[in-house]
């Protein structure tokens, strides 16, 4: 019988937990400036680190100085953006990169060409820089949900497997898709087979993988859902947090004139979110309805027998 995650944190098998995690960290400056100021007030639990980016050196020298920050880093094979692209660490001369030489800007083009060699290199060398930088790394994800083999059904997990496996280090992949807008069809036997694979490793999963729409309702238009709207949604996902441990993961960033000219779409969002984690309404609720915070480094120290 497997035991819960719960239970491995040294908490009661009930227990409704979560980690509040802020994604693409290191991307530019919006990003950095947003999301160190949630690490520092004790807003978020931890954050996601892209390495390939423009800005992640600044990012990497905040955490590098701030061991308390719980930072993992974010595996990429893409970049999205039109006017803001970022390149391979392993360099150009791989299956990685579209025409102009940057990762491609969807995830079907890189489960289509990525050659697995090439893939396993790139992250590899992804994390060894973090470690090479001074982060204590907390975990490995994925932006954009690159290595899941979610377009085409071609997956790099036993890569990103291998590599968390042989550096100690817990891993995005959540047990179940209860509560996760995905494509249509049953992945749940596809996910089981994956997640058994990592416990034949021993890396550390959480139980479910949360968020909300990257980008307003309405973007653009008079309808435009505004902040307490956002809010509201955001209240009642916390408050359908069943328990396990769900890692809920959001985008904080300053909503100013550096990422209106970074990203395509979704510049607002970011930016109430940044708004949404310091709100004392999230924190109270929280209290309230009894959900407790954990961090990845709690779960890299149970896949590290250090709990």
């Amino acid at each position: 019988m497997t035991v819960p995650l719960t239970s491995r944190l040294g908490l009661d098998p009930g227990t409704r937990a979560i980690i509040l995690n802020a994604d693409d960290y290191g991307m530019c400056r919006a990003a950095n400036r947003a999301v160190e100021e949630l690490l520092l007030a004790g807003h978020v639990d931890s954050a996601s680190l892209m390495v390939p980016c423009a800005w992640a050196p600044d990012a990497l020298a905040f955490a590098a100085t701030h061991p308390q920050a719980d930072v993992g880093v974010h595996l990429v094979l893409t970049s999205e953006w039109s006017r803001y692209r970022w390149r391979p660490l392993t360099g150009t001369g791989t299956s990685l990169v579209d025409a102009a030489g940057y990762f491609p800007a969807d995830v079907a083009t890189v489960e289509r060409q990525a050659r697995d060699e090439d893939v396993a290199a790139e992250l590899a060398a992804q994390l060894d820089a973090a470690l090479a930088a001074g982060v204590e790394v907390s975990h490995l994800d994925n932006h954009m949900g690159s290595v899941y083999g979610l377009e085409t059904g071609r997956t790099f997990l036993p890569q990103v497997f291998e590599l968390a496996a042989r550096h100690g280090l817990p891993f995005r992949l959540p047990r179940t898709t209860d509560g996760m807008a995905l494509p249509p069809g049953d992945l749940q036997p596809v996910l089981e087979e994956a997640t058994a694979a990592a416990d034949a490793l021993g890396v550390v999963l959480p139980d479910r993988l949360w968020t909300h729409p990257f980008a307003l309702a309405g973007e653009g238009t008079p309808g435009e859902e505004d902040y307490a709207e956002v809010k509201a949604g955001f209240l009642d996902l916390l408050r359908r947090v069943p328990a396990g441990v769900t890692e809920i993961y959001l985008h904080p960033m300053l909503d100013d004139d550096e990422l209106a000219d970074v990203a395509d779409y979704g510049v607002p969002k970011r930016g109430f979110e940044h708004r949404l984690l310091a709100d004392p309404d999230v924190a109270a609720l929280i209290a309230t309805e009894g959900i407790v915070r954990v961090g990845w480094r709690d779960l890299r120290a149970v896949q590290r027998g250090e709990r």
